[in-house]
């Protein structure tokens, strides 16, 4: 084949996202599309790269993240970029940049909302006109629809309070948000009815929107959870993502065989899907009912009491002398790693058909949770290459083409002519995570090259400085400029 490109990669091992096994080809690049792959022995480009023994996937897409503000504030997006991370979709958990409200401080937590957009159409221009190194896309978050317009966050919404919210939804839509996600778990929405959420959540229906769920229970209470998310995707029709699907405490280790056997019967008569991160311990704000259940807590950031952070909570209480509930609610608010969740678990959740991956990574915490930065090649190295636990092909897959179909982003997560070129060049002898809990802000390693809409965003183990990202819509793919 002849031609002349912007760029070839060269004798790479072209892993294509869609679960099929790898191919050498040559893959040509043209303005922000791919434009030939195959023997382009011929072809010439202003650019060449040897990428010979290289995998050469389409960029991955980390479908669940708090990058809301991070996107705007440090445009770079290291710790994405690094990974092989081209797309990231934000505003999970039930908070979300816009509508500006106190949810995210209810939660302890500034990732979202230190952007302060007070409408969605305003965060999404943002987005547009300050484009980062990866693509966006945004779901609204209901806790903060919730506290925007609810004075009392502690009850249930009232009728004007749903048709408040339901507006500002359907303004969100329109503006470009791919859908809705809920956090009943936290505060701000732990009194919302099931009731409440379908009600504010009607307009997905007609704009074709998903619905995520950091559901109400991922312990003890998880099946209820579960259950409670069915019936809200069956009363909506539209497609639901479980977010970080887990067994949470050691006396629910194992239960992933009946929650995943629950999630295929969910799957059997509606869309539904799920998204795990690849380690055995969670993180999010400090909660004594949470220590409680797990076998170690570390203290993730604390504004009151620096100091303590990367302390245990138990050994702390133990020296304060007091109890985990009083420790909490002095160190309020905070954060904190929980080691509560099985290996075994972990694996088989990691491995399934349904599963995605995503890094459900917080910036701005003193000694964050490893998968900030860790997640993607901890997949592609310790779980595929080195455990064996699934074939590289599918590994890909799971970050690539099957988060692209869930989304619907159109022209994007498969290594295809005339699409998108968002694509990632690592090493798969070499590639692997090494963000620990100690110390959790390290690049991961073999991750070479990595453009967004076709150009290089990550070379030379440094991100380039480019700004090639762009805002992503339910199914348009392209989106308009972010």
């Amino acid at each position: 084949m002849t031609g002349h490109y912007d760029l070839i990669l060269r004798g790479g091992r072209v892993i294509d996202g869609s679960g099929s096994v790898a191919s050498r080809a040559d893959v040509a690049i043209q303005g922000e599309c791919i434009a030939a792959i195959g023997r382009l022995d011929g072809a010439r480009a202003r650019r060449e790269i040897d990428v010979s023994g290289m995998a050469v996937a389409p960029g991955f897409i980390d479908t669940h993240t708090h990058d809301d503000a991070e996107v705007l504030v440090r445009p770079e997006m290291r710790a994405k970029v690094s990974q092989g991370v081209t797309s990231v979709i934000v505003g999970n958990c039930g908070i979300s940049a816009a509508p500006a409200s106190r949810a995210a401080e209810l939660m302890g937590s500034s990732a979202a909302g230190r952007a302060g957009f007070e409408h969605f159409a305003d965060y999404l221009g943002a987005l547009r006109d300050r484009p980062g190194a990866v693509n966006v896309g945004a779901l609204v978050g209901h806790s903060s629809l919730r506290a925007s317009v609810m004075p009392d966050i502690t009850r249930s919404a009232s009728d004007s309070e749903i048709g408040a919210m339901r507006a500002l939804l359907s303004d969100a839509l329109a503006a470009g948000a791919l859908g809705i996600s809920t956090g009943t778990f936290y505060p701000p929405a732990r009194a919302a009815t099931t009731d409440e959420i379908i009600r504010v959540c009607a307009p997905l229906r007609g704009a074709g929107g998903i619905f995520t769920t950091h559901m109400r229970d991922e312990a003890d209470g998880v099946m209820a959870s579960l259950e409670e998310t069915a019936a809200i995707g069956r009363a909506l029709g539209v497609p639901v993502v479980i977010s970080h699907h887990k067994c949470a405490g050691v006396r629910n280790h194992g239960r992933s065989r009946e929650t995943l056997a629950a999630i295929e019967a969910m799957a059997a008569t509606q869309a539904v899907g799920m998204d795990v991160y690849p380690y055995d311990a969670s993180s999010t704000m400090l909660r004594a009912d949470r220590v409680r259940i797990s076998q170690r807590t570390l203290i993730t950031h604390c504004a009151r009491y620096p100091e303590v952070v990367g302390r245990d909570a138990r050994e702390l209480a133990q020296e304060r002398g007091c109890t985990v509930e009083a420790l909490c609610e002095a160190l309020h608010p905070a954060g904190a790693t929980y080691f509560m969740l099985s290996e075994d678990d972990v694996r088989r959740i990691l491995n399934h058909d349904l599963a995605m991956i995503g890094s459900d990574g917080v910036n701005d915490q003193p000694q964050p949770h490893p998968r900030l930065w860790g997640t993607f090649p901890r997949v592609l190295g310790r779980y595929a290459r080195d455990l064996g636990l699934m074939p590289l092909e599918r590994a890909v897959h799971k970050m690539t083409g099957l988060p692209a179909q869930r989304f619907g982003l159109q022209r994007r997560g498969l290594l295809r002519e005339g699409w998108f070129a968002d694509i990632t060049v690592f090493d798969p002898a070499t590639v692997r995570d090494n963000a620990t809990y100690e110390n959790p802000a390290l690049p991961s390693s073999g991750i070479l090259h990595v453009f967004t809409n076709g150009r290089p965003v990550w070379e030379d183990s440094a991100p380039t400085g480019q700004r090639a990202g762009r805002l992503l819509g339910r199914g348009a793919g392209d989106g308009s400029r972010a």
